[in-house]
C-alpha cells in the first residue's frame, strides 16, 4: 500500500499538488492523508496515524516547500507520530524497510535552490532523508515540481503524470 501523507495548508488553492493527488489516485492501493484537513487544530491522532503508516509499504511526504521547509503541521506529524520506541530507538522498529519518498512542489526556479554556502536541492532534502534512514526506512529519489505557481496546465498535467509512473513503477518493482 502506498500512503500519501499530504500536508498543504490551504489545499483547495494548490493546482500543481491537487493534479499529483489525483493522479495518483487513480492507482489501486493509494491512500491520501490530508493532514490539514484531518487536523486543522494541529491536534494529531497518533494512533491513527500510526496504524496507517503500518499498513504501508512506501510512505510519500507531499507538501508544497514553505520557506525552504516543510509545512508546520508535517514537521509536528513527524515529531509526534514517529515517536521513540516505535518508530526508532530501544523497540522502534515499525518503520524498517518500509521506503520513503518526498513529493514537493516549489513556486520558484531550480536557481532559488543555489542560495547560501551549501547550494542545491538536495541540501533540503538532508533532514527527511536522515530522518527515514534514521527509522530503518529505505530513502527514494525525490519527486519535485518546480515553478508551481507559474506552470501552464498541460505542464502541470505532465509533471502530475510523471509522478503517477513513479508509483506505478514502485508498485511494479514490488510485485516482480
Amino acid at each position: 500500500m502506498i500512503l500519501i501523507i499530504y500536508a498543504h495548508p490551504y489545499p483547495h488553492h494548490s493546482h500543481a499538488n491537487r493534479c499529483m493527488i489525483e493522479q495518483a489516485m487513480t492507482l489501486p492501493g493509494v491512500e491520501v492523508r490530508s493532514l490539514y484537513q484531518l487536523y486543522p487544530d494541529f491536534d494529531i491522532d497518533i494512533a491513527a496515524e500510526q496504524a496507517a503508516l503500518t499498513r504501508a509499504d512506501l510512505v510519500i511526504w507531499q507538501h508544497p516547500m514553505q520557506w525552504y521547509g516543510v509545512p508546520p503541521l508535517l514537521k509536528l506529524w513527524i515529531d509526534k507520530v514517529l515517536s521513540h520506541g516505535w518508530a526508532y530507538g530501544k523497540g522502534g522498529a515499525a518503520l524498517q524497510k518500509k521506503s520513503l519518498m518526498w513529493a514537493v512542489t516549489t513556486g520558484g526556479g531550480e536557481h532559488h535552490f543555489t542560495l547560501g554556502d551549501r547550494p542545491g536541492f538536495d541540501t533540503l532534502a538532508q533532514p527527511l532523508q536522515a530522518t527515514a534512514l534514521y527509522c530503518g526506512m529505505y530513502w527514494l529519489p525525490p519527486f519535485v515540481i518546480h515553478n508551481a505557481f507559474v506552470c501552464d496546465d498541460e505542464t502541470l498535467t505532465r509533471r502530475a503524470s510523471a509522478y503517477q509512473q513513479r508509483l506505478r513503477d514502485w508498485q511494479e518493482t514490488q510485485r516482480g
